[in-house]
């Protein structure tokens, strides 16, 4: 089946085509026609379904039909996060390009001023977050009264983030006889109560999770302890072929910490989480994209659903504390068929979290493990750091310079905290309630030393 043959118009197929499209998704495939026939639609999909174009090119082609340039918005879509709803806006702008249709973002972090202007123009389509959106309806800045097509992405993740109440409430004040589309990576039961009020007679449809049908991505679980994390995150970028890779972590303290922990050891890092303005996202995710650093360290929250080309790698420093979010992780690796590597650090507290991901995903990932004895003595007449580069040599033929953990010298010796016995976190905080997911709890005890001699790894059988 082709794009042609879900009745899309002759001028969107030309942009698809243009883009570099041919065959559509088996999410788009079941969702396109039924869009255009004017069907409520629940759709189960995770991110890399290719779910944002599912509802993304029938709008276009009904919103092409009408009137342009309302002086309301004549639609709107609802993401969690302001990543989310800018990859949303960047495929309106490729995908609508043969169309005449006017678009808004509403996001935080970003000039209220600008976004009033741009409503006062008139919108076809309205792009938001759900606390931007609120926080204009309480200013009296915007109606939704001719409103006739709704989507709500990545349900789930705005029940995780809190904002049903706020979605049930932006849903009373659109007409009752709109269209509603709702895309969820999962169907928890306050989802499905929200589908059933405000839904009317959806079509249901459901793909394959990516953790469980994409083969391209090889995952491994790495044994280790807490205390020789970074360490040993370190030596898994210095030894893998790492083109680029997205590192993920619980925590928005974490992330900090690591990420100044890379460049301390001369990786090209940067970062990603809840707590930086919009524009610094933005900034970190162009330096990415564009090569300027080749990691990215990152929050669940602030990585959710980001579609970036080319990612090689994908490491998850803390063990998710959800199932669901490790499937959203490795799904970053990958991607439209290349292949893709994703590691996952194991202490000894994280080993029922990676249960309930094996038992989510129907798969035995494949334990690596220390290869314990084999490390020889260090020779008293080779630095560690000259010792590291001949190991690097023999390894790769080459050295890699932004691996080589030279701390500065002005840098504290880090022997006591080698010493200092592992913070092992309660078992309360290993859970956190719904709405939370980053939660800055403490410094991460990771190991700041010069990195040793190259661990040997096996596989466990």
């Amino acid at each position: 089946m082709s794009f042609a043959d879900l009745g899309l118009s002759d001028e969107l197929l030309g942009a698809v085509t243009a883009a570099g499209y041919s065959e559509p998704t088996p999410i788009q495939r079941q969702a396109i026609p039924s869009v255009l026939m004017g069907r409520d639609l629940i759709a189960i999909a995770q991110t890399g379904t290719g779910k944002t174009a599912a509802f993304v090119l029938p709008m276009i082609d009904i919103l092409g039909e009408g009137r342009t340039r309302a002086l309301m918005p004549r639609s709107l879509i609802l993401e969690p996060t302001r990543e989310l709803a800018a990859q949303v806006s960047e495929n309106f702008d490729k995908y609508g390009v043969n169309h005449k249709l006017s678009m808004a973002l509403l996001i935080g972090g970003v000039q209220m001023g600008d976004q009033v202007k741009a409503l006062e123009k008139g919108v076809d389509v309205l792009i938001a977050t759900p606390g931007r959106l609120m926080d204009l309806f309480e200013r009296g800045k915007i109606l939704l009264t001719g409103c006739n097509l709704l989507v709500i992405d990545e349900a789930d993740r705005m029940l995780d983030m809190g904002f049903i109440p706020d979605i049930e409430t932006i849903c009373t004040k659109l007409p009752k006889n709109r269209q509603t589309l709702l895309f969820s990576a999962t169907m928890p039961p306050p989802i499905k109560k929200l589908a059933d009020k405000f839904l009317d007679n959806p079509k249901t449809i459901e793909v394959a999770r990516p953790a469980t049908a994409n083969i391209n991505i090889t995952q491994f679980v790495v044994e280790t302890r807490s205390d020789k994390k970074r360490e040993l995150l370190r030596q898994l970028l210095a030894r893998e072929e790492v083109k680029n890779a997205i590192v993920f972590c619980n925590r928005k303290t974490t992330v900090r910490e690591l990420n100044t922990s890379l460049r301390r050891y001369h990786f090209q890092s940067g970062e990603i989480h809840g707590d930086m303005e919009q524009p610094q996202r933005i900034a970190e995710l162009d330096r990415f994209k564009a090569g300027d650093i080749n990691i990215l360290v990152a929050s669940d929250v602030a990585a959710r659903g980001l579609d970036i080309k080319g990612v090689s790698h994908v490491f998850n420093f803390d063990a998710p504390w959800h199932p669901d979010d490790y499937i959203h992780r490795i799904g970053r690796t990958g991607r439209a068929g290349a292949t893709g590597t994703a590691y996952t650090l194991m202490t000894p507290d994280d080993a029922e979290n990676i249960a309930n991901i094996e038992k989510l995903t129907g798969l035995k990932i494949e334990r690596l493990k220390l290869a314990a004895g084999n490390e020889s003595e260090p020779d008293a007449s080779v630095t560690p750091a000259e010792k590291s580069r001949s190991r690097k040599r023999g390894a790769r033929g080459k050295v890699a310079p932004e691996a080589q953990p030279v701390p500065a010298a002005s840098e504290p010796r880090p022997e006591r905290a080698e010493r200092a016995a592992p913070r092992r976190e309660p078992a309360a905080r290993r859970e956190p309630p719904r709405g939370r997911r980053e939660q800055d709890e403490g410094p991460d005890d990771g190991w700041n030393g010069p990195v040793p001699d190259f661990l040997n790894f096996t596989i466990a059988s």
